[in-house]
C-alpha cells in the first residue's frame, strides 16, 4: 500500500526497467538534481527526499549535477545501472536537450527511452518580469515597444535550451519579436532573476 501511494505521488525518472534481485531499498538512493542549487529543481528534490525517506525507512541523498543545461545530471542518470537506486528530477527541458543536439548533429547525451517517468509532482508556472524602472506597465505595451526597436531588448533567461529559454523564445515568435539574448547565458534560476532585478535585462523569466 505504502510503495503503491508513494509511486503516484513523486514525479521522477528512473533508469529503466529495473530487475528486482534483492529487497528493496537495501541500500542509500541518490536522487538527482541537474541543475544548480536553490533553483526549482532542487529545492523541490530536497522535500521529496525527506518524505521518500520517511517512507522507505532509508537514506534519499539529494546530488546536484549540473552543467550543459542540465544534460549532465540527466545523461548520469539514463546511463545509471537500472537498479532502482539512481532517480532523476527533472523539468520539462529533459526532452528539449536530445532534440537539441539532434538540430546542430550532434550525439545527443541521452534519450527518453532510456528513462522510466514515475510520476508527476508540480506543475511550475513561468512568469514574464520587468525591471521596476522600465517603462512598460503590461504585456500589451511591452511588444508594442520591442516591435519598434527589433533586436534592442536583450532578456535573461536561466541557460540555454532550458524551460524559460524556450518559453522566452516562444513568446518572441509569437509576437513577432526579434529581442537578442543577454549573453552569457546565467546559471541557474537565481542568476536569471538577479540579472532583472539588477538591471542587466530588460526582461526575464524567472
Amino acid at each position: 500500500m505504502l510503495t503503491r501511494w508513494l509511486a503516484a505521488l513523486l514525479t521522477l525518472f528512473l533508469a529503466g526497467p529495473v530487475a528486482a534481485q534483492e529487497q528493496f531499498p537495501a541500500r542509500p538512493i541518490t536522487l538527482v538534481a541537474p541543475f544548480p542549487p536553490g533553483g526549482v529543481a532542487d529545492l523541490t528534490a530536497r522535500p521529496v527526499a525527506a518524505a521518500m525517506e520517511k517512507v522507505l525507512k532509508n537514506p534519499v541523498v539529494v546530488v546536484n549535477k549540473t552543467g550543459a543545461a542540465g544534460a549532465v545530471g540527466m545523461s548520469f542518470v539514463a546511463n545509471s545501472k537500472p537498479d532502482g537506486y539512481t532517480l532523476l528530477l527533472s523539468l520539462s527541458s529533459i526532452s528539449i536537450i536530445p532534440e537539441a543536439d539532434k538540430l546542430f548533429d550532434r550525439k545527443p547525451a541521452y534519450s527518453m527511452d532510456q528513462l522510466l517517468p514515475i510520476a508527476l509532482i508540480s506543475a511550475d508556472p513561468t512568469i514574464l518580469v520587468v525591471h521596476a524602472d522600465r517603462p512598460w506597465k503590461s504585456v500589451k505595451e511591452f511588444v508594442e515597444d520591442a516591435k519598434r526597436r527589433p533586436g534592442e531588448i536583450p532578456f535573461s533567461s536561466s541557460g540555454i535550451y532550458w524551460t524559460l529559454h524556450m518559453a522566452t523564445e516562444m513568446l518572441s515568435q509569437a509576437a513577432g519579436l526579434g529581442p537578442r539574448r543577454r549573453p552569457p547565458s546565467h546559471k541557474g534560476r537565481q542568476a536569471a532573476a538577479a540579472g532583472g532585478v539588477g538591471g542587466e535585462a530588460g526582461r526575464g523569466a524567472p
